[in-house]
């Protein structure tokens, strides 16, 4: 057992190394093995061991009771290891965590070196339950007579009321207290957490500001002046007296202490907590500045970066103080260290202005310009110079050379220039030139982008037409952007923008038909669909232009070149027609038929004879047109309304003219068929709040107003209304006819359910209706059972013939249609007698019934003796 110590375990590792894993396995069995013995030496050697490998990543919570055995020696060399490896392997969920409560407290009664060491321990390991039981003796430690004591306990405090927040009501007196200690380090640890428990809500410590303004005020410790400013800073948005109090103090740290970390703190501190309004605040704004652009020169990376990141908090109260440095930032931006390079591009974005745009915007362009020395060097030299020189100093000379960074540099030149619609730029020619230079340096897919400001700016701006179409005009004869359509790096995008500017606005052009060729020839293939779209467009546009400028000084020697120009697009129209794609194929089909118009006018058109060959006044001179009229057909159907931007709130500015109502409509319209009014069957059943029915047999005249009032056929589709008699008869045949279909194309659908029972024909003569006679209708017993012989099932219970409609549900009978014969015969009904339900049936005297037409039925229900009506035993009809 030669590795029993920690020292030895780690020469085994190192001797060990091909086959660390059987090693360890071995070393791992050793010390379980001394983990349980009796000498509290071996078993805090074995704890020892385990807590280095658990730092390798093998696990040790299977120790964990012996950890605590450890934890309660009266060594406390022995008792350091212990809470060593609990601070290692414990979690809020280790089982043994319980057992340890009253060895706390123990340990926080005992000498003072054990009180040290479990503080250390307690910070560590603290749960909610432990802070719970704990809160009381580690309070009562902050009185301790030994200030290093007291000061551990301050601390172990603070993740204490992390997890028991409730005991922050007896901690805050004892902690206000040792804010005036006599110890410094008592004091510090005191900022400390009082710091960062005013984190989460700073209103509540308010009531300190007295006493951390002493402390700002005499203290030298700049740790705990960092603190105190930090804090100072959360409270001065709650109380604002607080500002003017703090401005001469923190002027003067800015001003004299020499601490890097301390003066960064005082301006971070002015920034977050207003201190840089109002006049006292403008100088205190530009000694800040002054301070930082310090920072900014300094060879410490970190200096720089905090100094950036602070100015961008500064800049947008005090922009012109940061603009006075604008060179000492825009160095920061081709800095070797990315994030400087960042923070730089956002302080150049935050302070730019009218004044300073150009200059800014040219400066980062030169960080996108490829280095000119290599151009003045042969293959041969420029090849040997890339092996001989490392790849860092060669990255080090050109950082702009990484595309992602290339990608955001590109970008934010862009951002900062569409900014607040262009509030910025004075010369649009200018942005324009910009804008074509980055298509052709920046080499990162922002195509789209350049597309879309080229349009906007163009389109916006009228005094900057001419010179957008010149330009775009070199974009469109620029063979490389062509050739290179494919790369998205190439921003090949720019070349719709171009086309749809030189078409929209070709009446800048000085030689539009120069252009033509360049916009149908057969390298155009290589584009995308949608700028192959806008190529054909412009073609069109242009020409329709050029043609009707010719037709008013119309020469007959210009008719070649109009057919050369016609002839040499019809083919191109032809293959481009054939496109898979469909817009391309469109335009390309439109074109076509126009231009086939125009071919076919060219050679069908006879010069006029000249001017002395027919008599002035003749009628001869008068029909006989001097130039083609297909000349002008394409002009006007492209060019008809100029095309303007217009803003997005620009209809909302729009006035309403007198006199327009646009809730009023400018045609009527159409009646729509109104049923006549439905009265509500409801008025006809109602039930009474104990659950009576009450049944209304209907007669000559109450059947006649039902049927009128309900206006519904009465062997018809239900959901059907009977509109006005006035209705003219064609229109109902019309409608019948469409019901007849509609039925006719769902008797197939198997999804749809059809009722092929017949149906009742309506019947003109409401009084002609005979009724069922009620005489033999047996009224059964109240008490009669159901017969179990003979089972009715749900379909017994509706039941149906022809011509006759007797509904019997649950015992009760319902009058409808019945046959005239079997009316008039009395015989009694054919169908079988129906199973009837133990619910007491209403009786109804046989002297109340008539054999012609029958009263409505007079519901009587049997009375209790005293006067009180018998309650009925709800059924399945009343539900």
């Amino acid at each position: 057992m030669w590795e029993r110590t920690l020292q030895d375990l780690i020469r085994g590792l190192r001797a060990n190394k091909k086959d660390e894993a059987k090693f360890i396995a071995k070393a791992v069995d050793e010390i379980r093995q001394e983990i349980k013995s009796e000498d509290m030496e071996l078993k805090a050697g074995a704890v020892m061991k385990l807590t280095y490998l658990d730092m390798l990543g093998y696990d040790m919570s299977w120790a964990s009771f012996h950890v605590v055995e450890v934890m309660s020696s009266a060594k406390a060399h022995l008792k350091s290891v212990g809470y060593l490896g609990a601070i290692q392997s414990f979690t809020e969920d280790t089982d043994v965590l319980m057992l340890t409560t009253n060895l706390l407290k123990k340990d926080l009664s005992s000498t003072p070196t054990d009180i040290a060491i479990t503080l250390n321990g307690l910070a560590h390991i603290v749960t909610s339950d432990l802070a719970r039981d704990l809160a009381p003796e580690l309070i009562a430690m902050l009185n301790h007579s030994r200030p290093h004591i007291r000061k551990r306990a301050i601390l172990a405090l603070y993740r204490l009321l992390s997890k028991y927040p409730e005991a922050i009501r007896q901690a805050r007196p004892r902690l206000e207290e040792k804010l005036e200690d006599s110890d410094p380090s008592v004091v510090a640890a005191t900022v400390n957490v009082v710091c960062e428990l005013a984190r989460r809500n700073p209103k509540d410590y308010l009531s300190l500001a007295p006493q951390l303004f002493h402390l700002l005020t005499t203290s030298s410790n700049n740790w705990m002046l960092i603190k105190i400013i930090k804090l100072f800073g959360s409270l001065c948005p709650h109380e604002p007296r607080l500002v003017k109090k703090l401005q001469p103090p923190i002027t003067e740290l800015i001003s004299t202490t020499p601490a890097i970390s301390l003066l960064y703190e005082c301006v971070h501190t002015c920034i977050i907590g207003g201190m840089l309004q109002g006049s006292a605040g403008n100088s205190l704004a530009k000694t800040c500045v002054s301070k930082l652009a310090a920072f900014i020169q300094d060879p410490d990376q970190n200096l720089k970066y905090i100094a950036l990141l602070a100015m961008t908090k500064i800049v947008p109260t005090h922009a012109y103080l940061v603009a006075e440095y604008q060179d000492t930032i825009l160095q920061s931006v081709n800095d070797q260290d990315i994030s400087i390079r960042m923070r730089a591009l956002d302080l150049v974005s935050a302070m730019v202005n009218q004044g300073n745009l150009q200059s800014i915007v040219q400066q980062l362009l030169s960080h996108l310009v490829p280095e000119s020395s290599s151009d003045t060097l042969s293959a041969a030299q420029s090849l040997e110079q890339a092996i001989t020189s490392p790849a860092s100093t060669r990255n080090a000379d050109s950082p702009s050379k990484s595309p992602a960074y290339r990608l955001i540099l590109t970008q934010r030149i862009l951002d900062i220039c569409s900014q607040g619609t262009y509030e910025n730029i004075t010369n649009f020619e200018w942005y324009i030139s910009v804008l074509v230079d980055l298509a052709h340096i920046c080499n990162v897919a922002v195509g789209p982008q350049l597309q879309e400001q080229l349009v906007d700016v163009t389109s916006r701006v009228r005094a900057a037409r001419p010179y957008a179409v010149k330009v775009m005009y070199t974009l469109l004869t620029d063979e490389s952007l062509l050739h290179n359509a494919r790369d998205p790096k190439s921003c090949s995008e720019v070349l719709l923008a171009a086309a749809w500017i030189c078409g929209e606005y070709c009446q800048q052009l000085l030689e539009p038909v120069k252009l033509i060729p360049y916009l149908t020839q057969p390298e155009i293939s290589n584009l995308h669909p949608d700028v192959l779209a806008v190529y054909i467009q412009a073609a069109t546009k242009i020409f329709g232009y050029w043609t009707s400028e010719l037709a008013q000084n119309w020469d007959n020697d210009d008719l070649p070149e109009v057919r050369q120009i016609v002839e040499s697009m019809l083919p191109r129209m032809k293959d481009l027609a054939s496109s898979v794609h469909v817009e391309v194929q469109e335009r390309a089909a439109n074109t076509l038929g126009l231009f086939t118009f125009v071919a076919a006018d060219l050679n069908s058109f006879k010069p006029s004879p000249p001017s002395d060959a027919a008599p002035s006044g003749s009628a001869f001179e008068s029909t006989i047109l001097s130039f083609p009229k297909s000349l002008l057909l394409i002009q006007p159907l492209l060019s008809s309304y100029e095309l303007n931007p217009v803003a997005a709130s620009a209809q909302a500015s729009v006035p309403i003219p007198e006199g327009l109502d646009l809730d009023e409509w400018f045609v009527l319209p159409p009646p729509e068929p109104v049923p006549e009014r439905v009265e509500s069957s409801e008025k006809k059943n109602k039930k009474s709040k104990k659950g009576k029915e009450k049944q209304i047999n209907g007669g000559k005249k109450s059947d006649k107003k039902k049927t009128k009032d309900v206006g519904l056929e009465v062997g018809g589709d239900v959901s059907t209304p009977v509109y006005d008699e006035a209705e003219p008869q064609e229109d109902l045949a019309e409608r019948e006819r469409r019901k007849a279909e509609r039925l006719n194309q769902l008797k197939d659908d198997p999804y749809y359910i059809m009722d092929d029972r017949p149906k009742i024909s309506q019947v003109e003569d409401v009084d002609s209706i005979p009724v069922v006679r009620l005489d033999d209708v047996p009224a059964p017993s109240p008490g009669m059972p159901l017969d179990r012989s003979n089972p009715t099932t749900v379909s017994d219970l509706l039941v149906r013939d022809r011509g006759t409609e007797t509904l019997i549900a649950n015992g009760c009978l319902s009058i409808g249609i019945a046959d005239e014969s079997q009316s008039s015969s009395g015989a009694s009904s054919p169908y079988p007698q129906p199973m009837l339900s133990s619910f007491p049936q209403y009786e109804v005297p046989e002297s109340e019934l008539r054999a012609s037409t029958p009263e409505p039925i007079k519901v009587v229900r049997s009375k209790k003796t005293g006067g009180k009506k018998k309650r009925t035993k709800p059924s399945a009809v009343d539900g």
